[in-house]
This record gives structure tokens, C-alpha cells and sequence, in this order.
């Protein structure tokens, strides 16, 4: 009897994606996915089914795809998904016409318009009023020798910061609080509250861009707030129209703030998690340096980043990529978390190194598409970690990592709460 050749084995099955285990460490699952599936559709928890891009080098190719649009209206959607790829209520709130869902020449005009708001010059002169900010948050909770850092920290930092930069009267931006607050709670907050909270926010914005445009002065002042240099380039021949106008509002906000807050709450999580990283970072600030401080940031972007998955992308023709056939009207997730830990692109991915030098991640995405607001971040994070550290030197994590829970969703990565201890200021 002649022995049987051996069965080959099948694949293994994929590990299971977007489960709360899942979105507390999702790595491992998307190492799997790089070995076994680097470009893998999946049905989504909406029920919309999508394309997975977890490889460094395909990441890389489809954020500069020009056959990859950003604009939904080439979403081959079936019914059940309609109006399930994009910010919950913008669509019924007209904030569709922004950076985020447009392609050039739209994107081009729109994007060099709001360009000058984000300067290496004009970030550097908000340097200060970032700084007065982290200060003074810390102020408010540093007698007590605890905080939740999320809510009293991350949270209202770049809320107020970016209310500054679109020139939201101060005595209205406890409201933009309140609203963005409903915006990242996701799947926490009450049935609807994301969409009513936008649309609240359009109104705000459209009544804010008519008391501007009838204030505008001939000439600019020094530092002009961004809606106003907005309306200023549409009355001199731009062609913003109001409803852009509000949807470049919008976007910069909720694009400006979210991401911002779950770079500083990572960023300290990973750094409370990681002691001898945190020790040689402080030795570096207290030593008057920022070298260790700026390659820190970039290294915690890539190490554990705000932005889980890029925003949506739509097959405008039949494409391949990463040896998958992707058909017309398919939606494309590229996975910069994956990405990012690509151990054909970066030694040692799973390990925190703040000196990283070869680190060109993908966490502020790559091609036209790159985060204008990057500058802005980048000052926010280097400031608010720098602040903590040197305040408050002996912050620890006054909970069991296992405990913490992270935000749902599908783009952003961030915890809900972040407690903290230390000995409290005199």
C-alpha cells in the first residue's frame, strides 16, 4: 500500500480585526495580515466591505496613487453602506467639499489657499500661545498629585489651540469643547450625537464666516486668524464658496484636534510604558537639548501613531496592487499602523527608540495628501510632552495598562482616559 502525499496545509485564517481586543493591541494582527495578506478585503463593522493595505512599500504607492481618489462619489456603494465612509452628519450638514474628500484641481486650489496658514513662520510665532496653553492646563490639576491627562490635558490643548488659529471668538470656544467632545467619543456618546454635533457646528461656522466677512478691514492684520484670510482669498477671486469655506473650517478642526490629542495621549502612554526611554528623554530636556525631544516625537508617531488607518480611498479604474486585482469603485484603507512597524522598512519596528534616525513613517501620510496641519502638530506634541516631563517629573501610569480602554473607530487610535499620579506642585 502506497503511503498518501501530505494534505497541503491551508492558509490559516485571518485573526480577528476590530473586536475591543483587537483595538487595545492591534499589532499583531496586522503583523499577520502583512506575512499572510498584505492587501486583504474585509467587511468593515459599518458592513462596508474594503481593501486593507498593510505593507510599508504598497502603503506607500496608494497614498500616491492618482487612480485612488478621495472623493466618496466613486465609491461603487451598495445601499446598506451609503453614507457609511466618511464623518458621521456631513453629508446632511453640506461639509462634503473639503481637503479630505476632494481631488485636484479642486484639492490643489483649496489646499494653497489654507496653506499660509501652516508656515514653518506662522507655526513658530503660535509657538507661545502653545506654551502658555500646556502651562496653564497643567496649572489646574498639578496641586492634586493626579489627573486623567486624556480629558484635562490632551483634550482641550489643541481644541483651544486650533479655535486660536480659525479665530474662534474665546467666549465660544467652551461650545467647540463641548462639540468636538461629542465627535471623538465615537460609539460612547448617545445615538446620533456625532452627526448632531456637526451639524451644530456648521451652523456655528456658517453665522461665524458672515460676522467675519462683514468685519474684514482692507488690509490684513499681522497674524489674521484663518477664516478670515479664507474669506479674504474668496473675495479677491479665489472662488471659495461659504459652503468650502465651512468645510475647510470644519475639517481643519476636527482633523486639526483629534489626531493632536491621541498623539499626546500615545505618546505619554508609550513613554510611561517604556521607563528607560522616558529617563534618557528627560535627562536630554533637562540638559537644555531638543534633538532627542524632536526624533522622540517622529519615533512616537511611528511607534504607536494617532492615525490607525489613512482616510478612505475609492478605485476610480481597475488597479493592482500588492498582487490583489482591485476593481472599479472599491474603497481602499491603507493601514499606517501596519506600515509603520514594517520590518522590511524599519529595524526593530516593535521597538521604541526615541533616536530612531531612518524614520520615514507614514503617520502624517505621503503625496498630496500629506497633513498640511503636520507643522502645527508637531509643535503641539514636542510642547506638551516636554512640559509634562519637566513639570511633573515623576509622572507614572495610576492604572494597569490592561485596564485602559481605547477609543472605537475606524481611523484614529487613542485611549478614552489616561490616570496619572506624581507629587503634587506646592
Amino acid at each position: 500500500m502506497h503511503d498518501q502525499p501530505p494534505t497541503p496545509p491551508s492558509d490559516p485564517a485571518p485573526p480577528p480585526l476590530f473586536t475591543w481586543e483587537f483595538a487595545a493591541d492591534p499589532y499583531p494582527a496586522y503583523a499577520w495580515l502583512r506575512e499572510h495578506a498584505p492587501v486583504h478585503r474585509t467587511r468593515l463593522p459599518s458592513g462596508v466591505e474594503a481593501w486593507l493595505v498593510t505593507r510599508y512599500a504598497d502603503a506607500k504607492q496608494a497614498l500616491a496613487d492618482p487612480r485612488l481618489s478621495k472623493n466618496p462619489a466613486h465609491h461603487d456603494e451598495p445601499a446598506h453602506a451609503r453614507g457609511k465612509t466618511g464623518i458621521p452628519g456631513e453629508r446632511k450638514a453640506e461639509l462634503m467639499t473639503h481637503l479630505l474628500n476632494i481631488d485636484p484641481p479642486d484639492h490643489t486650489r483649496l489646499r494653497r489657499l489654507v496653506s499660509k496658514a501652516f508656515t514653518p513662520r506662522r507655526v513658530a510665532e503660535f509657538a507661545p500661545r502653545v506654551q502658555r496653553l500646556a502651562d496653564d492646563l497643567i496649572d489646574g490639576f498639578a496641586g492634586r498629585g493626579g489627573a486623567d491627562l486624556i480629558h484635562e490635558f490632551a483634550f482641550p490643548l489643541p481644541i483651544y489651540a486650533i479655535c486660536d488659529l480659525l479665530g474662534v471668538p474665546r467666549e465660544d470656544q467652551d461650545d467647540f469643547r463641548d462639540w468636538a467632545g461629542m465627535m471623538i467619543r465615537h460609539g460612547g456618546g448617545p445615538r446620533g450625537g456625532v452627526a448632531r454635533s456637526v451639524k451644530k457646528m456648521r451652523g456655528y461656522l456658517a453665522e461665524l464666516i458672515h460676522r467675519k466677512r462683514e468685519a474684514l478691514t482692507d488690509e490684513p492684520a499681522p497674524g489674521e486668524d484663518l477664516i478670515s484670510g479664507l474669506i479674504r482669498a474668496s473675495d479677491h477671486g479665489e472662488h471659495l464658496t461659504e459652503n468650502e469655506a465651512a468645510a475647510m473650517a470644519f475639517i481643519l478642526l476636527f482633523a486639526g484636534f483629534e489626531t493632536t490629542v491621541n498623539l499626546i495621549g500615545n505618546g505619554t502612554y508609550a513613554l510611561l510604558t517604556h521607563p528607560g526611554q522616558r529617563h534618557r528623554l528627560q535627562r536630554s530636556l533637562a540638559a537644555g537639548e531638543r534633538g532627542l525631544l524632536e526624533t522622540g516625537v517622529e519615533e512616537l508617531l511611528r511607534y504607536d501613531g494617532p492615525v490607525e488607518l489613512a482616510t478612505w480611498r475609492f478605485a476610480t479604474r481597475p488597479l493592482a496592487l500588492g498582487g490583489q486585482h482591485i476593481a472599479a469603485g472599491d474603497p481602499v484603507l491603507v493601514v499606517l499602523a501596519a506600515a509603520d512597524r514594517d520590518p522590511e522598512r524599519f529595524a526593530g519596528p516593535d521597538v521604541l527608540d526615541l533616536a530612531r534616525r531612518d524614520n520615514q513613517h507614514l503617520g502624517y501620510g505621503h503625496g498630496i495628501h500629506y497633513c498640511l496641519g503636520a507643522p502645527l502638530a508637531r509643535l503641539e506634541g514636542q510642547t506638551a510632552l516636554a512640559t509634562l516631563l519637566t513639570r511633573l517629573p515623576d509622572l507614572e501610569l495610576d492604572a494597569e495598562p490592561a485596564d485602559l480602554r481605547w477609543r472605537g473607530g475606524l481611523i484614529m487610535r487613542g485611549l478614552r482616559t489616561l490616570p496619572v499620579r506624581f507629587t503634587p506642585a506646592p
